[in-house]
């Protein structure tokens, strides 16, 4: 079998190729070079890319066997999520990877703003020597204002108060309990932008943070106070900014982003009590490295059909150890829930029952869905796709979980209604030390048979001789019977009989049995692994 092809279109560490190993066909493409990126991309099943590669509309359509989209950083502008999206592409990032050096490079500029850094430098290379002229402050207790205390705040924390600084914090979502663990203290932005010495934003850019601090919050600063922006350009009004800083109304700036970059002809770049860096927050060599390994784990996972904690267009995130071996066993109760509607499915609840009951089990009803369609639409169906074909479909999936389980650790169960009025069901629970995938339920009748390959559902009326009478229908087909299992309600009564055959059953076949037998229902279920 051929390995999946992973293309890398722009220079990663070599880090980076040794996370893949072996088992993917590497190709090189340079990513700006248009046509050469999309004749590349037609035979790719991921992509790493960095800033420079555009994969827009045009080249996921060029891509008919992607799986994923990997970013080599944080920012995903150069990336049609929504086209990917829609194509059930998987799109990854490294959220982590330049946490720390973003951290540090903010402690590095603020360090510069007091004490003159650049500027006594330059002063000093220039052949002056003006000792007084750069005469600084030191940051012990200073007070500290950091707007945004997500992780990049929260390191940044930890490193300042090494000085003893004072860290007080605006983030409207972070509570009163983790600012204490931090040690910061919590104020409104105006308290903050008054009270502090050295400011720092560490803000997603989002219409409503675009511009956060323009010229009324800069008003509110002391005029011995800086300001630093190592996160996005834009989360400050640079012609504000510039007005502030002419005019005295704060001491300084420190800006790592820019609106435009690279900032050419920026009155900015003219000032003296600016330290300027051409977006470095993520420009170390262990960043690179990690980012780069990073996303090569997160192709190997996808490629692989796993969910991927870094993955934006996928809902799930970090999955709990207990949780995670459901996945694939929900995924094949799916296929089977399929197989059993005669009718399209308007409604499905997934429903988890037991210990994992009390964990984030949101993952599974992606898992779910996946199963779902897998073997009923004509496109190729992933995690990132299963819940937009439900959308399409007007399905309605609800997620129920409860800890309650009364005969297994845990179960799992699909319940669903179809459009002529039925109801289906199918439960499944991992059994013994090797966690054994078993179907324990039908449409309400209690079975426990291991999942295989393939599967014979049957109903029919309860009778002596029925078993004989199908037994040797298969046999006469050569259709080897490598487990069986009989289930009924009453005596006389409807029985359930679930067969694991060893190969395929043709339709004639099935027909023959059904007639036979005069089976209610017979559904023939091959699960893909």
């Amino acid at each position: 079998m051929a390995k999946p092809v992973v293309l890398i279109a722009e220079e990663l560490s070599p880090a980076t190729v040794e996370a893949l190993g072996p088992d993917f066909d590497i190709r090189q493409v340079d990513g700006t070079d248009r046509p050469a990126l999309l004749e590349a991309l037609a035979t790719a099943d991921a992509v790493l890319i960095r800033s420079a590669t555009q994969v827009d509309a045009e080249a996921i359509a060029a891509a008919k066997q992607l799986k994923v989209v990997a970013r080599a950083g944080v920012g995903l502008d150069n990336v049609d999520i929504k086209a990917a999206t829609s194509a059930g592409v998987m799109v990854v990032n490294a959220p982590t990877s330049n946490i720390i050096s973003a951290a540090e490079l903010t402690v590095g500029h603020i360090l510069s703003l007091a004490r003159h850094l650049p500027a006594a430098h330059a002063s000093l290379a220039a052949g002056t020597w003006k000792r007084s002229k750069y005469t600084g402050t030191e940051l012990f207790e200073k007070t500290v204002g950091i707007i945004g205390l997500g992780r990049i705040g929260a390191l940044i924390t930890e490193r300042l108060q090494a000085f003893g600084v004072k860290v007080v914090a605006y983030d409207p979502y972070v509570t009163s309990a983790r600012a204490q663990q931090l040690g910061v203290t919590l104020l409104g932005l105006d308290e903050l932008l008054a009270a502090s010495d050295f400011i720092t934003i560490h803000m997603p850019k989002t219409p409503e943070t675009t511009g956060m601090i323009a010229g009324p919050q800069l008003a509110r600063m002391k005029p011995t106070a800086y300001i630093v922006n190592v996160a996005r350009g834009g989360l400050i009004d640079e012609s504000a900014l510039l007005e502030a800083l002419q005019a005295g109304t704060i001491a300084g700036a420190g800006l790592d982003v820019f609106v435009t970059e690279p900032p050419l002809g920026s009155p900015l770049l003219e000032l003296d009590n600016v330290v300027l860096t051409p977006h470095l927050g993520a420009s170390t060599d262990e960043a690179q490295e990690k980012a780069g390994v990073a996303v090569a784990k997160s192709v190997k996972l996808a490629l692989e059909g796993e969910l991927v904690p870094d993955a934006v267009n996928v809902a799930g995130g970090a999955i709990a150890p207990d949780v995670r071996p459901g996945i694939p066993l929900i995924e094949k109760l799916g296929q089977v829930f399929a197989a059993l509607a005669d009718s399209p499915l308007t409604s499905v609840d997934v429903e988890v029952h037991g210990e994992i009951g009390a964990l984030d089990v949101s993952v599974l009803r992606l898992a779910a869905l996946k199963g779902i369609f897998t073997n009923v639409v004509s496109e190729t169906v992933s995690y990132v796709n299963a819940p937009l074909l439900a959308e399409q479909r007007g399905l309605e999936v609800r997620l129920i979980a409860d800890t309650v389980s009364d005969e297994y650790r845990n179960v799992l169960t699909l319940r669903g209604a179809l459009a002529n009025g039925q109801q289906i069901s199918v439960s499944g629970t991992l059994t013994g030390p090797k966690q054994v995938e078993k179907l324990v339920e039908v449409n309400g009748y209690d079975v426990e048979v291991p999942l295989a390959e393939h599967h014979i559902v049957m109903v029919y009326t309860d009778r002596p001789g029925i078993v004989a009478v199908y037994g040797k229908e298969f046999g006469d087909a050569s259709i080897n019977i490598a487990g069986m299992q009989i289930a009924r309600q009453t005596a006389g009564g409807q029985a359930l009989s679930v067969l694991t055959v060893d190969s395929p059953v043709a339709d004639d076949i099935l027909d023959r049995v059904r007639a036979a037998i005069d089976a209610k229902l017979l559904r023939e279920i091959d699960i893909t692994a």
